[in-house]
């Protein structure tokens, strides 16, 4: 049998998936450089942020269905022209009502892209190389969201906050080009759109982003979201033609692995988030230095990440639990330790072992989460791990700040908010016991 090279296809994939996720990354440490130069408010900034936030989290079960039915191909190609236009008006903003309408465009883009990346990669690849291939996406997903503080603290500081956006004109262009040249016309399915499942599900999820980010109205929002979600699955329930088929909640390896994903990105993206704001508030460091102060953790992700990506014949769920508990064991190392410790024992070394655990599990959670699908079923699973990735780390960040919002000094606060980080990384490595035994029931 000839061997299976990953070639030209997977680079396409991954480089589409990484501009998105660094993208996003390079808002947080543009903030304060766009609010000078657009004059902007706080509650206009806050948009900035919810504006994406609402319609990548609200579109993606639609794109991944609205894959399968248009073609994978075609759609990406969609996400890429609609990102990257979207991208470069962000750029060229002059008012907060353009920044705010173009990062909602710039977010039904992202929500194109990121679950038809995936569904390409199930097209073009089987067996192990799928596996490795899909793992080495899921990483992605974290190694973009550090490498993008340290290249947004690094545009700011050198430069405009506007070229962190304008960039993706050009990149986007190549990828479209390479797209066409390479990217194989991807299989259609007869099937109708789901629009009620839509329009529900859109409402649902968007409403409870915005519960989570809102500037207002949070409790209206919720109960909003909770009607429509409530009302989405019963309709699915029913549906001939479901925009997320609910068959797939059936295997219990893929319905452990959301849950897992669920809460392994709500512990890794608080602690993301909230530790480069204590390295400034309690140490000093400059926003670029608190980027930089986070490799300890990037570099472990990514030799981790790779070596899992390489290996023949994964054990997927074992490789997900070690990578759950190493999570916790250095999130309550951190917790144990305190930020008033030193930043290399309270910090750099909790980070190392945090790291490990993010590459080993990531990708591999990917693969655990379309795992047994059908090449009909593969776009709206993708779409389903990419809706969990987005609200599970929406909803981790906001209950730690929540459960730690009565502790206002910086040192207290970080102290409080790694126990917190601890008791969700417990409750993903217990969730990751469920990938194993699902595991050996097949």
């Amino acid at each position: 049998m000839q061997k299976q090279e990953f070639g030209i296809v997977l680079p396409i994939v991954l480089l589409s998936y990484f501009m998105i996720v660094l993208d996003n990354s390079i808002i947080f440490t543009s903030t304060a450089k766009i609010a000078e130069n657009l004059s902007l408010d706080t509650q206009s900034l806050a948009w900035i942020t919810n504006a994406y936030a609402l319609t990548f989290g609200g579109f993606l079960l639609f794109s991944g269905k609205a894959g399968d039915i248009i073609g994978r191909k075609k759609f990406f190609q969609i996400g890429l022209v609609l990102f990257s236009v979207s991208s470069l008006l962000v750029g060229i903003s002059v008012n907060a009502e353009m920044i705010i309408a173009m990062r909602a465009i710039q977010g039904i883009g992202s929500s194109i892209l990121a679950p038809s990346t995936l569904a390409l990669l199930m097209d073009n690849y089987s067996d192990d190389m799928r596996t490795k291939a899909i793992a080495y996406y899921g990483t992605i997903g974290g190694l973009g969201a550090s490498f993008g503080l340290i290249i947004g603290g690094m545009i700011t500081t050198y430069s405009s906050w506007r070229i962190g956006f304008i960039i993706n004109v050009p990149i986007g262009l190549i990828l479209l080009l390479l797209s066409y040249r390479y990217l194989k016309t991807s299989k259609v399915y007869n099937q109708k759109l789901d629009f009620i499942g839509t329009i529900l599900s859109i409402l649902g999820i968007s409403a409870l982003v915005y519960s989570i980010n809102g500037t207002s109205y949070r409790q209206i929002s919720l109960i909003v979201s909770i009607i429509s979600l409530i009302l989405f699955v019963l309709y699915e329930s029913r549906s001939d033609k479901p925009i997320m088929p609910l068959v797939l909640f059936k295997d219990k390896e893929r319905s452990f692995a959301y849950l897992t994903r669920f809460f392994f990105v709500g512990a890794s993206i608080s602690y993301f988030f909230l530790t480069p704001l204590a390295l400034q508030s309690v140490y000093g460091f400059t926003p670029l230095q608190a980027a930089i102060g986070f490799l300890p953790e990037t570099i472990p992700q990514f030799i981790a990440a790779t070596l899992v990506a390489r290996m023949v014949n994964i054990n997927v769920s074992k490789t997900i639990s070690v990578g759950t508990i190493l999570v916790f064991v250095g999130s309550l190392l951190a917790a144990l330790v305190k930020i008033q410790s030193s930043y290399w024992i309270a910090i750099a070394i909790p980070m190392v072992i945090m790291g490990i655990g993010q590459g080993l599990a990531l990708g591999i959670l990917t693969v655990a989460g379309v795992a047994h699908t059908t090449p009909k079923l593969s776009g709206s699973a993708s779409g389903i791990v990419n809706t969990v990735h987005q609200i599970g780390g929406s909803v981790g960040l906001s209950a730690v700040v929540a459960l730690t919002s009565q502790y206002k000094g910086p040192v207290t606060s970080y102290n409080m908010s790694m126990v917190w980080i601890t008791v969700i990384s417990a409750i993903a490595m217990i969730c990751a016991i469920g990938i194993i035994q699902a595991d050996k029931k097949i």
